[in-house]
């Protein structure tokens, strides 16, 4: 895990609101380079902010990797990780991607 990740892992966990913004920020810029080590973030934090944080960045790398969590989100009781798995599927855009979000939509509506 790099030095950089690391701090802005850091950053995004402080009780300072700003301070944890800029570490999203700087965390969302280097996200695609750090796919695995978000997955294992995400895996392991139990709070809920920050689990939706990471669930965005994790969205925002567009990494194939990202599908299994992604895919396993969308069918979440939670409501507010299930958006950002829709997002984040809709930012992967892969054929694999699309047919989780149709079949998703087709659940939904009953069909």
């Amino acid at each position: 895990m790099s030095n950089e990740f690391r701090q802005a892992l850091r950053l995004m966990r402080r009780r300072n609101p700003q301070l944890a913004e800029d570490g999203f920020h700087r965390l969302r810029d280097i996200a695609a380079d750090h796919i695995e080590e978000l997955i294992e973030e995400f895996n392991n934090e139990r709070d809920h902010g920050i689990r939706c944080w990471l669930l965005e960045l994790i969205g925002d790398a567009r990494s194939d990797r990202a599908l299994p969590v992604l895919a396993a989100e969308l069918h979440g009781d939670d409501a507010a990780l299930r958006d950002w798995a829709v997002r984040g599927l809709q930012n992967l855009d892969t054929p694999e991607s699309r047919r989780l979000l149709w079949r998703w939509a087709q659940n939904r509506a009953g069909g």
